[in-house]
């Protein structure tokens, strides 16, 4: 019989500990809950879960540095960070201390569902087979997974229309903050083409497509 997917949710509001702990339990999955970094850092010296749920803003150690500790014990465990912020700074912060995605507060159960299983099919599939974008000799940089890398890619494969990171997010079922970062990625090594669309209101659109197919 396989293993019981566990999920470890790491946040300091009892309220919310409490309803991702149900989220989780109705999905099947095994709940497991710290309301602080050292609380969790006990728990996974005994076991490592299948997946790190953990809150940003928390006294004494935030979720930046609680990445970073969890980095230090295991570097493949998917962690998906809760924030209420969007800044893409800051993102880019936590997706180089080893954060593997985000989810937003409020919390919505479909969507934080949906995040999970995406995680959970990404540490049982192996996308490397075949793939023909990237070479071994790529160095990824830190925070960058090639799993999630190579899933982004063969959403964009076959797509005829350039487009939006919102797009591309909802197509591949990553954040906004996680596709933006490896977006990136891609048009730094010239894997992706972007299109500026100046448009008349507000500030340029940026759309993506393949290079080749």
């Amino acid at each position: 019989m396989a293993e019981k997917i566990s999920v470890l949710c790491i946040d300091d509001e009892d309220k919310i500990r409490f309803a991702l702990e149900a989220v989780i339990k109705s999905q099947g999955w095994q709940a497991i809950t710290a309301k602080n970094i050292r609380e969790a850092e006990r728990i996974i010296k005994k076991k490592m879960p299948t997946l790190i749920l953990i809150d940003y803003h928390m006294p004494e150690i935030n979720g930046l540095e609680g990445v970073k500790i969890i980095r230090g014990h295991d570097e493949d465990v998917p962690i998906i960070v809760f924030t209420i912020d969007s800044d893409l700074k800051l993102a880019e912060e936590f997706m180089e201390a080893g954060a593997t995605d985000f989810a937003t507060k409020p919390i919505k159960a479909p969507d934080l569902i949906s995040r999970i299983n995406l995680h959970i099919k990404l540490l049982g599939e192996n996308f490397e087979a075949n793939n023909d974008f990237l070479s071994d000799d790529i160095l990824l940089p830190k925070g960058i997974g090639r799993s999630t890398l190579n899933s982004l890619l063969e959403s964009l494969q076959g797509q005829a229309d350039y487009l939006t990171v919102e797009e591309i997010s909802e197509l591949t079922g990553l954040s906004y903050q996680t596709t933006y970062r490896y977006l990136q990625f891609l048009e730094s090594e010239e894997i992706i083409e972007v299109m500026v669309n100046y448009g008349k209101i507000g500030r340029p659109k940026q759309r993506y497509k393949l290079l080749r197919d």
